[in-house]
């Protein structure tokens, strides 16, 4: 089970836009970038509720050639985004890279660094 519709980032728009304008933080296992939504200007009136926060995830073939090692990576990167989702503050695109690095750290080093790298972007709700 993935993340809800709403919060993925799919358009290559977006993915560049974050790689060429947004914030990069990098931890052991994964590299961050973040940028803030802006409402669009084809809207025509503000909304009274935020823009829900976006959240991409890249696995490349540098991590690990085999698609099932990849494949759990990105799976369970979702399973603790589903989980920070509530303490996400809105409006944000999040792309999470994962480095070479991270077939070596298990699921806990994994929950730990996500938190660490979105409590020093400011991106949770009460940092």
């Amino acid at each position: 089970m993935g993340l809800p519709q709403q919060h993925r980032l799919r358009r290559r728009q977006d993915f560049g836009q974050l790689h060429a304008k947004g914030m990069r933080l990098k931890a052991f296992c994964f590299a961050m970038r973040l940028r803030r939504r802006s409402p669009q200007a084809s809207a025509p009136a503000p909304s009274p509720r935020p823009l829900p926060t976006r959240i991409g995830i890249s696995v490349s073939l540098k991590v690990d050639k085999r698609a099932v090692v990849r494949n759990r990576i990105r799976r369970q990167v979702q399973a603790i985004f589903r989980q920070l989702l509530p303490a996400v503050a809105p409006g944000w695109d999040i792309l999470v890279i994962a480095q070479p690095t991270a077939t070596r750290c298990d699921y806990a080093r994994f929950l730990q660094e996500l938190k660490q790298l979105l409590a020093d972007a400011e991106v949770f709700h009460g940092y």
